[in-house]
């Protein structure tokens, strides 16, 4: 690899890097298998059992990538070094073996072995010491290469999905009307009688009026998953999370297709079906048994109905709107 002179020069041109913190120990392939069972429908905890991860290290995953995919390549072609080959170099770093000795065990060109000891090693001490952790580290961190957002570049297409999304409706002169939404409380998905998701736009919409309204603007352009991504996803920036209030689902993490098409969770059990009503109550013969039904309508409001199956009498009883200070 060279002298330690040669070392120390490289790393001063290379320049001081702040680390985030302990180096990662989930590779791509964990991260992989786990995105590949929420997209079947598995839940956050059973995804991590399928990576070989803790329940809050999946917890994390999917809350910070707001439920998006980040699609990541199933597996890096042959002609990158593995986290196993990473882990290699480290072992036989460590043993004391050169540089050639390690690209002949490996396979690969002694300029390769080379450059992965002087790019990915850890500069926490004077002098360069190889880490397997902290090589994948680094070379995760330059294979992301992440972008600036559309959103976040261009200040007149942010506002113009705004104040869509906001469901705001204006005059001819520019002002606004309607009345003004509720402040934020950080729930995941409010009720729909406080949110004007009547008048809000979707992605889609917003999208597609994009090229009709600016029809000369090619920077006024956006993808409908790019809006989604950025309502979802906090770190990509431009929108912000109570935004998603006007969605049409209210959601603020993505939910996957797989898993809302599983069977719903019902509230009436097989222990309380109609076939199990007692015979005099199935006859109508006898005054006293009733029927019970429940209403639920706008802005929570709900009224319970209760009818006599023999005489068809009917009672509704209005229920008071429950609210968090009634509890």
């Amino acid at each position: 690899m060279g002298s330690g002179n040669q070392q120390k020069q490289v790393r001063a041109y290379r320049g001081q890097m702040v680390s985030p913190g302990r180096p990662t120990v989930a590779w791509r392939e964990d991260r992989v298998r786990f995105w590949a069972a929420i997209a079947v429908g598995a839940k956050t905890r059973d995804a991590g059992v399928a990576a070989g991860v803790s329940e809050p290290v999946a917890h994390r995953w999917f809350v910070h990538a707001g439920g998006v995919n980040p699609q990541l390549a199933p597996a890096l072609s042959g002609r990158y070094l593995t986290s196993g080959n990473r882990e290699e170099i480290a072992l036989w770093r460590a043993q004391g073996c050169g540089v050639r000795e390690i690209a002949r065990r490996l396979g690969r060109s002694p300029s390769t072995i080379s450059r992965e000891l002087r790019r990915n090693a850890s500069t926490r001490s004077y002098r360069l010491d190889y880490k397997a952790s902290t090589a994948q580290w680094h070379t995760e961190r330059r294979a992301r290469r992440p972008r600036t957002a559309k959103l976040v570049a261009n200040e007149l297409l942010r506002a113009y999905v705004a104040d869509k999304l906001s469901g705001h409706v204006r005059t001819t002169d520019g002002d606004r009307l309607g009345p003004a939404g509720p402040a934020w409380d950080g729930k995941n998905k409010p009720h729909r009688g406080d949110r004007e998701w009547v008048t809000a736009w979707s992605p889609q919409q917003i999208a597609n009026r994009l090229p009709v309204e600016f029809p000369d603007d090619p920077s006024m352009r956006i993808s409908h998953e790019a809006i989604y991504q950025a309502l979802y996803v906090p770190a990509r920036g431009g929108l912000s999370r109570k935004q998603s209030w006007h969605l049409r689902h209210g959601r603020t993490k993505r939910m996957p297709r797989a898993r809302t098409q599983q069977q719903a969770w019902a509230h009436v059990t097989d222990a309380t079906t109609l076939n199990k009503r007692p015979a005099k109550a199935e006859d109508r013969m006898v005054a006293g048994h009733w029927e019970g039904d429940l209403i639920i309508g706008l802005n929570r409001s709900a009224i319970a109905t209760l009818i006599c199956r023999t005489t068809r009498f009917a009672m509704l009883v209005h229920l008071p709107r429950q609210t968090d200070s009634a509890h």
